[in-house]
C-alpha cells in the first residue's frame, strides 16, 4: 500500500460558543488562541459559521494556516450573509444546511470528533446537551463567561451516563493537548477510534465479539467503528481505516480470513 492510501483524515474539533456582540475582549482573545492551538496540532476547526467567540477561533486558526469549516444554518450564501448576518471570509468551507439555527446544532456536533465549549448561552447549551448525549469528548474553556462556569453543575444535575467525557481548563493550549491525548488513548466510544490504542489482535475475545478481518482485533458487541456486508455476511471493523482498507480488496481479506491467514495490524491509524 502506498503512502497516499495510508493517510488518515485530520481530527475535527468543533468550537461552540457565544455569538453575541458584546463579548469582552479577553474572552475573544482566549477563543482566538484556542483556534490557533487547534491549527498548530494539524486538526480542523469546525464552527457554526457565526460571529462572536466561534469567529474569533476561526480567525485564530486561519492566521496559523489551519483549515476552518463553517456549518451554516442558511440555504445559501446570500441567506447566510443577509438573513443570519454571519461571517464568511474566515472559513475555508461553508456548508449550507438550510436547517436553521437549532437544526444546524446537530450537524455541528456530529461533524466534530471533539467539541470545545467557549462561553455561550442557550444555543451553546443545546450543543453541549447533544454532544454529551452522544458520548462525545468535550472540552470546556473555562474563564470565558457564559455557561462555562456552570457546565459541571448542569451535567451533575442531569445524572446521566452516556460515555461522554468532559475536560475543564482555562488555558487553550493545555486543554487541546489534553483532549487529543484522551481521544487517542482512551475515548474508545468514538467511531474514528485508533485501533492501536485499544485491544491488540492477539487479545482474548469476549463473549459475542467479532474479529476485524483486516487487523485481527476482536471487537465487542456495539464496539465496531464500521461494518460492511458481502454475500450475506457482515464484517465489522475497529476503525474507519480498516474498513476502507477492506473496501480496496474485499475478496483478499475474506479469503485470508476464511483460510486462517495472518492479519495486518499495520493498516490501523496512528
Amino acid at each position: 500500500m502506498n503512502e497516499q492510501s495510508r493517510k488518515t483524515s485530520p481530527l475535527k474539533i468543533g468550537v461552540m460558543g457565544g455569538a453575541g456582540a458584546d463579548i469582552p475582549r479577553e474572552f475573544l482573545q482566549k477563543a482566538e488562541q484556542l483556534g490557533a492551538c487547534i491549527a498548530d496540532t494539524g486538526c480542523v476547526v469546525i464552527t457554526g459559521a457565526c460571529p462572536g467567540l466561534p469567529l474569533a477561533a476561526a480567525r485564530g486558526a486561519q492566521n496559523r494556516g489551519g483549515t476552518v469549516i463553517g456549518i451554516s444554518p442558511a440555504l445559501s450564501l446570500d441567506e447566510h450573509a443577509f438573513k443570519y448576518e454571519s461571517p464568511t471570509l474566515s472559513h475555508d468551507v461553508l456548508i449550507f444546511t438550510g436547517s436553521g439555527l437549532m437544526g444546524r446544532e446537530v450537524v455541528n456536533i456530529r461533524s466534530s470528533d471533539i467539541v470545545v465549549i467557549v462561553g455561550g448561552s442557550t444555543g451553546t447549551l443545546g450543543e453541549l446537551a447533544i454532544a454529551y448525549d452522544e458520548g462525545k469528548l468535550i472540552g470546556v474553556l473555562t474563564g470565558t463567561g457564559g455557561i462555562t462556569g456552570i457546565v459541571a453543575d448542569i451535567l451533575e444535575a442531569c445524572n446521566k451516563q452516556t460515555g461522554a467525557r468532559v475536560v475543564y481548563d482555562d488555558e487553550p493550549g493545555r486543554l487541546i493537548a489534553t483532549l487529543l491525548e484522551i481521544y487517542r488513548t482512551e475515548h474508545f466510544r468514538q467511531p474514528s477510534v485508533f485501533c492501536r490504542s485499544t485491544s491488540s489482535a492477539s487479545s482474548t475475545p469476549t463473549d459475542g465479539s467479532t474479529q476485524d478481518v483486516v487487523c485481527g482485533m476482536w471487537i465487542p458487541p456495539r464496539g465496531a467503528a464500521a461494518r460492511r456486508s458481502r454475500d450475506g455476511t457482515r464484517y465489522v471493523f475497529c476503525s474507519l481505516e480498516c474498513a476502507e482498507r477492506f473496501d480496496l480488496e474485499p475478496s483478499r481479506w475474506i479469503r485470508e480470513s476464511n483460510a486462517g491467514g495472518e492479519h495486518d495490524p499495520s493498516t490501523c491509524g496512528e
